[in-house]
């Protein structure tokens, strides 16, 4: 535990405290809901839409399968399975690298990045939807 830490812990809680905490998670969780329902909509399942995201959010838009398994806190065998399963959907396709053959990236195909692009705008509409309810939830905390 840091300094800053111990300080907070030091700070008697109050009723406040509990409510804003309480008001922030049910808003995460929300989005959280939001944000599945709408993977679903798109014909995704929830994890396949964040290990898309995670892959174009990327530095060159191309992860390793290792990359992408932590990012998604999945074990490495899992995240070759969800990765299969993407491909088989033409959502995304590996490629060997020039240099060492074992290294294979993962990239989005267009239909993994068209469907993408409209879940994340979809996304970016709802936060800011709620931003006016995080930055005062987040003001309490």
């Amino acid at each position: 535990m840091n300094v800053s830490q111990a300080d907070a812990m030091s700070e008697p809680l109050t009723d406040a405290d509990f409510a804003a905490l309480s008001g922030f998670r049910h808003a995460l969780r929300r989005f959280l809901q939001f944000s599945g329902d709408a993977a679903v909509a798109a014909g995704l399942t929830p994890q396949q839409h964040q290990a898309l995201l995670a892959i174009r959010a990327s530095d060159a838009q191309e992860m390793l399968v290792g990359a992408l398994a932590e990012r998604l806190l999945l074990r490495p065998h899992s995240a070759t399975e969800l990765v299969n399963r993407m491909e088989k959907l033409d959502l995304v396709r590996r490629v060997v690298g020039q240099t060492d053959r074992r290294q294979v990236t993962i990239r989005l195909t267009a239909k993994g990045d068209q469907l993408l692009n409209g879940l994340t705008a979809a996304h970016r509409a709802e936060l800011r939807r709620l931003r006016p309810m995080l930055t005062e939830l987040m003001g309490k905390l």
